[in-house]
């Protein structure tokens, strides 16, 4: 009796299918399709240009500029690197234990020294610290030219402090250059920009690394030497130059900004130390921590980018294997890995388009309920099909979750997280996330459980969100009932001061 046919999964089908959801999605975003087609409609949560001056657009098309350009050679380097990390581990001759060790330290790094620089990030300068990050991912990219597993940990400890300023710095400067120009409600379209040019820089940068790796055999400089150069290497250097540039763009044209207090945050604590002039560079970690506790908004919102994010890490791990598991006793072909990385990365870039489309008639806070719930489902869908089909198909809506996810927590997070102590906050946030990938990397989950996990992950992120987006509207609506009452108060008191006058002139 003959095995059962199993279809290929047509990739280049679905790939296709991508680009022109894509396209169409990049269109109906696109300021061309809100001018011509559109008007000016302005509903809950619009962002549009029509609704800014010309001094305002001129101002935020200018902070866009300076910010991409530094954050996507800084997402550069990440992606260079990321792809051939454990091959080369590998090709040096380090065991799977061994290379599992120098993960794990990276990890570990970036959940503890992480929480302290991002401290000091809001203390010492948002800009200052871009600049660090650059100096010490530069010194990260140099230990990979050395056989040597005490260099190669050093270069890890450094990568997990460099992550935890990549994903907490830059958007500290961002969201406080919003509000140094009053630009906060264009947040989310930045984020938008943001998330998007990270999908396509992720794909070019897959480009120029695979060439680049390819170009040349990674050889000692000499017979006994431990430095190495080529082969593996050459996107490490390539990532080191990003690094440079990196830094040189962001000292020209960023100002400094730093985790200042504003008036909501004076009256709501008055006794913190860290907004004192005499503050300490820990006390920015102190009051982060005892804000996160005592904050339930903060808290929520911590947990629930825990768990998304730690999600991702997951998925990064296991889709490979997720896909690569034969079935009915028969062997499949070579996965397209660039194919399929392509067409994750425009799933995103897609995501983030679609972000900017429904927050014109949807809320933010309402909208992440929806997308968490479907990016539950879809991880639900890989751990429970038989069809690889199908599996792809839902990990491809997994990623355009992703999409609409950056731009998503980057606003709430702007209007939730307290300034003068975001960045170190924002680290905080990592150290359940940091759990996560650690507890993903130390267990033998099989690709269904790990999927499984996700989901139920997920699932709860959608819970915390509802939760978060209640609360939040019920202190909308007390804010509201304040401020009228304030209004009314003011009214009376008028309106007896009038009853005065008129007595008086009788």
């Amino acid at each position: 009796m003959s095995a059962a046919v199993i279809s290929p999964v047509p990739f280049t089908a679905i790939f296709v299918g991508a680009l022109i959801c894509n396209a169409l999605a990049t269109f109906r975003s696109s300021e061309l399709y809100k001018s011509k087609f559109a008007g000016s409609k302005n509903k809950a949560n619009n962002i549009d240009s029509n609704t800014l001056t010309i001094d305002e657009t001129r101002e935020y098309n200018s902070l866009l500029r300076k910010y991409l350009v530094v954050y996507l050679l800084a997402t550069a380097s990440d992606w260079l690197q990321g792809p051939y990390v454990y091959a080369l581990y590998s090709d040096y001759g380090y065991s799977q234990h061994e290379i599992a060790v120098l993960f794990v330290a990276g990890f570990g790094s970036s959940m503890v020294f992480g929480s302290f620089v991002g401290g000091m990030a809001d203390w010492g300068g948002r800009k200052r610290f871009v600049l660090v990050f650059c100096l010490v991912y530069a010194a990260s990219c140099m230990t990979k030219h050395f056989r040597n597993f005490k260099i190669l940990m050093l270069g890890r400890l450094l990568g997990g402090i460099a992550t935890s300023l990549l994903f907490s710095v830059f958007e500290a400067w961002l969201i406080r250059s919003h509000s140094n120009l009053r630009l906060k409600h264009c947040l989310g379209k930045s984020f938008a920009w943001a998330s998007y040019g990270n999908s396509v820089i992720a794909i070019a940068a897959g480009l120029v690394a695979n060439g680049a790796a390819s170009k040349s055999k990674m050889t000692a400089t000499s017979a006994d030497s431990i430095f190495y150069t080529g082969g593996y290497l050459n996107p490490f250097d390539i990532a080191l130059t990003c690094l440079l540039i990196c830094g040189a763009v962001c000292y020209l044209t960023w100002e400094e900004n730093f985790g200042t207090v504003d008036q909501t945050e004076q009256q709501q604590d008055v006794t913190d130390t860290s907004k004192t002039t005499n503050a300490k560079w820990y006390d920015g970690l102190r009051s982060a921590f005892v804000t996160t506790t005592r904050n339930m908004d903060v808290l929520l919102c911590g947990l629930i980018s825990s768990l998304f994010e730690g999600s991702m890490y997951i998925f990064v791990f296991m889709w490979t294997p997720a896909l690569s598991s034969g079935g009915s006793g028969s062997k499949d072909a070579p996965l397209p890995f660039g194919q399929i990385f392509a067409t994750f990365m425009v799933c995103c870039m897609c995501g983030a388009s679609l972000f900017g489309i429904a927050t014109e008639r949807v809320k933010g806070e309402s909208l992440a309920v929806a997308v968490f719930g479907l990016a539950a489902l879809a991880m639900g869908s890989v751990a429970v099909s038989t069809s690889k089909t199908t599996k792809f198909l839902a990990m491809n809506v997994f990623e355009m979750t992703v999409g609409m996810y950056w731009p998503l927590m980057g606003t709430m997070k702007g209007m939730i997280v307290p300034e003068s102590k975001r960045a170190a906050i924002y680290n905080l946030f990592r150290i359940p996330l940091n759990f996560i990938v650690l507890f993903s990397l130390l267990t033998d989950l099989t690709p269904r459980q790990s999927f499984a996990l996700n989901c139920i992950m997920l699932g709860t992120a959608s819970v915390l969100q509802y939760v978060l987006m209640k609360r939040r509207e019920a202190s909308s609506g007390m804010d509201a009932s304040t401020e009228q009452a304030s209004l009314l108060l003011t009214s009376s008191s008028l309106g007896s001061v009038d009853e005065e006058f008129k007595d008086a002139d009788v």
